[in-house]
């Protein structure tokens, strides 16, 4: 294991001619890497899919190793570990890494508008203002910008500053550090060191995000522990279902199935039973969610109808989707994701997956599916073992249902 400037040392100036990028969701991607920016701890990496060769910029954060002149190098820092780290060595890893912000954010320049008050109550007086409110600024044009998302992190460090002495605004300052560096840049070790100092708990979303930063940077027992309390998020069902773990995964459903939130509880149990490929079990899910035909509102009836509907559908089409039996073509169809349906694009030569755009969307919650989920898509050949993106469940099952249909329309 060695240290990214070590990493960028040895990799750096060299003549690539067959390198490989492993991914933390266990594909392998054959090319040449082209740049290594150690700052923005990104790789430039050129591949060619069937005839035609692409260049795409990939995180540290999403790469396992990386292989060049046959000699492999594991990634320190955000990738999963399959040999694993101790408590002691993940604590570590969370405090040197996690205690020094990324080295970008200092030439960063703050975007936002003069009007936002910088005092961020817990509890916004008046109507919605993305101009006034920090909170719905993020909300509605930090996270839907990427442009953005490097001003809005550092906004929040600027929030800190302002709210030393006041714990309950600090804790909240430091969630939300610990929810971007999680939602938008998969930084690992950096989310991990805020939600700790936030007291996260696994009754809330940010809390199973830790427990799955445990669980990403190499300890299985931290991630457990972390879930094991009386009251767990149900964000938690497709954590556990990630984790292999689909009877804790059921276990947390049943509970949730007597609330009000069955709704999801349902969703995420399908979605983490098909990513089992326990695919009749699943259709059963995501089928009471149709049956039961309640909700809190219209709104959000059809949009979980919706999702099961397409869910299911997509399972149908698992077979036809084989891009071994597609046509080549350009292929568009959409899926039911958070705020409306979320369309794709998809094109195929030569047997390959050359392309997957999300060309039509309303999302505005974690943003980062839209070019993480297809980016997965293509590296992987196909949707049946795609990980859905970290914290953005329901955009990332969208975009592969929607590739689903539309690889199925092609189909020879």
């Amino acid at each position: 294991m060695v240290g990214l400037g070590l990493l960028y040392l040895s990799l750096a100036g060299s003549t690539f001619a067959q390198d490989s990028i492993e991914f933390i969701n266990g594909s392998t991607m054959n090319g040449e890497i082209i740049k290594i920016r150690e700052e923005e701890s990104e790789i430039d990496f050129l591949t060619k899919i069937g005839s035609r060769s692409f260049q795409r910029t990939y995180p540290f954060s999403k790469i396992r190793s990386v292989t060049q002149a046959g000699k492999k190098t594991s990634l320190d820092g955000n990738s999963d570990n399959n040999g694993g780290r101790t408590r002691d060595e993940v604590l570590a890893l969370i405090e040197s890494v996690g205690s020094q912000p990324p080295k970008w954010l200092e030439s960063t320049e703050l975007n936002h508008p003069q009007s936002l008050e910088l005092n961020w109550p817990l509890k916004s007086p008046g109507p919605w203002n993305e101009s006034k409110n920090v909170g719905q600024y993020i909300w509605g044009r930090v996270n839907p910008n990427e442009g953005r998302w490097k001003p809005g992190l550092k906004l929040v460090y600027q929030c800190m500053k302002l709210h030393q002495g006041n714990h309950e605004l600090l804790s909240r300052d430091m969630q939300k550090l610990g929810d971007m560096y999680f939602t938008l840049f998969r930084d690992y070790s950096r989310a991990a060191f805020w939600l700790q100092k936030s007291d996260a708990t696994a009754a809330n979303p940010v809390g199973v995000y830790l427990a799955e930063c445990y669980w990403r940077l190499g300890n299985r027992s931290m991630a457990l522990s972390m879930l094991d309390s009386e009251q767990v998020h149900f964000s938690a069902i497709k954590l556990f279902g990630d984790m292999g773990e689909i009877d804790k995964a059921l276990a947390v459903t049943d509970v949730y199935s007597k609330t009000r939130q069955f709704n999801e509880a349902f969703l995420n149990a399908g979605d983490a039973l098909r990513g089992a490929g326990r695919f009749d079990e699943a259709i059963t899910y995501y089928q009471q969610v149709i049956d039961r035909d309640e909700a809190r509102n219209q709104e959000y009836l059809a949009r979980f109808k919706g999702r099961a509907s397409d869910a299911i559908e997509a399972i149908r089409l698992f077979d036809r989707a084989d891009v071994r039996r597609v046509a080549d073509g350009t292929y568009t169809a959409s899926s039911m994701g958070y705020n409306g349906q979320v369309e794709v694009e998809v094109e195929v030569a030569s047997a390959k997956i050359l392309q997957v755009r999300v060309t039509k969307h309303r999302e505005k919650q974690f943003y980062a599916a839209l070019t993480d989920t297809p980016q997965q898509i293509i590296e992987l050949q196909g949707i049946k073992d795609v990980d859905g993106t970290s914290g953005a469940t329901i955009t990332s099952q969208a975009i592969i249902a929607a590739t689903a249909k539309a690889l199925a329309d092609g189909s020879k």
